[in-house]
């Protein structure tokens, strides 16, 4: 016997029978899967990339032009996994309740945060294509308030952009709604084929075209590394170069891989449909939201120095004294392997310079790879003494007792006649 629903029941307005959408019918398998399975991509999206807004925001020696790129991209991407996803959730298992004016806004807020993360990502590929192909003119080129400002104009043409895009439903919410609990979008053909070329070709063509110069360049650097190394070293360093050339090739195409996977299918279903914010293209919308999730842990998890930090984040050790300088020490011992280098922990040797009495006493000593770092008070670096309150004292001191020294073997010498 088959139980039969009444058809007010499935109206998601039952009060206006001819004007209201129907509910969304889904089997519960779909239903477990965009409950639990997208909720979880949504805490872990915002999650991620809130540590990494944490970390560059404190830390200051992660205030790199690379890092600004990053942060913005977390920005954006924590948006994404905050707000847009929870509604992209209700809005597939239930019906749209909170007015058109608010699906305007959620269609406003898509794109803009969409359009960002594609600028943004456009912004790191011409940052690491300068910093590989042309690393000597970089730090000159690429300067952090240059990309902040680029940062700010990527925002700002995102949203400029995105006005012009909706300003239809801006102007009139709902107007492309055909009943009460419907949050749809449409475009015209000439609109939508704008968007895909401005939005989709152009970033991608620009990406692989700087991405692709990138490997070239890298794998060049490599294989000349490695004829070097052969003729100096022995087999256990060209196995190294090996590993570097693979990593470098493996994280490029990892990067390119992945961004198109996750915005490809989207901008190919426009192509076919120009409504792109409906049920049908929900799965779509949803891989794109999904590279959210990736970005952190491709462009920045995968990095001693976001690792050193998230773990300083999530034991809470930020909140103590002198974090920032042993995430710093941190970063630098997991950064010397993967470069090859080799660090003597015996002949390191930990200098605190500050002006504040007493306050050396707080800071408890470190150690690396199991051995205690020895404290001193002055060391020698590059002929120079440099002492813990960065005074000239022990350096003159230092040199007058050498030149004290010389001098009386000079008159000794005076003195047997030796001119």
């Amino acid at each position: 016997m088959e139980i039969q629903m009444h058809p007010e029941a499935e109206l998601c307005f039952p009060e206006l029978p001819n004007s209201s959408c129907r509910k969304p019918t889904l089997h519960w398998s779909k239903t477990v899967l965009l409950n639990v399975g997208l909720s979880s991509i949504s805490v872990i999206t915002a999650a991620l990339n809130l540590l990494i807004i944490i970390s560059v925001y404190h830390f200051r020696q992660l205030h790199t032009p690379s890092n600004i790129l990053l942060l913005s991209l977390a920005v954006s991407d924590f948006f994404v996994g905050f707000l847009l996803l929870p509604v992209e959730i209700f809005k597939n298992t239930a019906c749209w309740v909170f007015g058109d004016l608010m699906c305007s806004l959620y269609i406003y807020l898509s794109g803009i945060l969409m359009n960002a993360s594609i600028e943004i990502i456009v912004f790191i590929s011409v940052d690491r294509y300068v910093a590989i192909c042309d690393p000597l003119h970089y730090p000159t080129r690429i300067t952090v308030t240059r990309v902040k400002l680029s940062v700010c104009l990527c925002w700002f043409y995102a949203i400029f952009y995105m006005s012009l895009y909706t300003k239809d439903v801006l102007i009139k919410p709902g107007r492309y709604a055909s009943c009460y609990g419907e949050c749809v979008f449409f475009i015209e053909d000439i609109t939508g084929t704008v968007d895909i070329v401005l939005c989709f070709f152009v970033p991608v063509i620009i990406i692989i075209v700087l991405y692709t110069r990138v490997f070239v360049v890298a794998v060049s650097q490599a294989r000349a590394m490695r004829s070097h190394v052969t003729a100096v070293t022995l087999q256990r360093s060209l196995n190294q170069s090996n590993k570097s050339e693979l990593k470098a090739a493996r994280n490029l195409g990892v990067l390119v891989i992945v961004f198109l996977a996750s915005i490809c299918p989207f901008y190919f279903y426009s192509l076919v449909d120009g409504n792109v914010v409906k049920a049908s293209s929900a799965t779509f919308l949803i891989i794109v939201y999904f590279n959210a999730c990736l970005n952190p842990l491709i462009y920045t998890l995968f990095y001693p120095w976001f690792r050193n930090a998230v773990k300083l984040i999530i034991t809470l050790q930020i909140f103590k004294h002198n974090n920032a300088y042993r995430a710093q020490v941190k970063a630098l011992t997991s950064w010397c392997p993967d470069n090859n280098l080799l660090l003597n922990v015996s002949k390191t040797k930990e200098l605190i310079v500050e002006y504040k009495r007493l306050q050396g006493s707080r800071n408890t000593p470190f150690d690396i790879e199991e051995t205690e770092v020895e404290r001193v008070t002055c060391c020698r670096f590059l002929g120079i003494n440099i002492n813990e309150d960065l005074s000239w004292s022990h350096h003159i001191d230092v040199i007058t007792k050498a030149v004290r020294q010389r001098l009386f073997f000079l008159r000794w010498l005076r003195r047997f006649g030796m001119d």
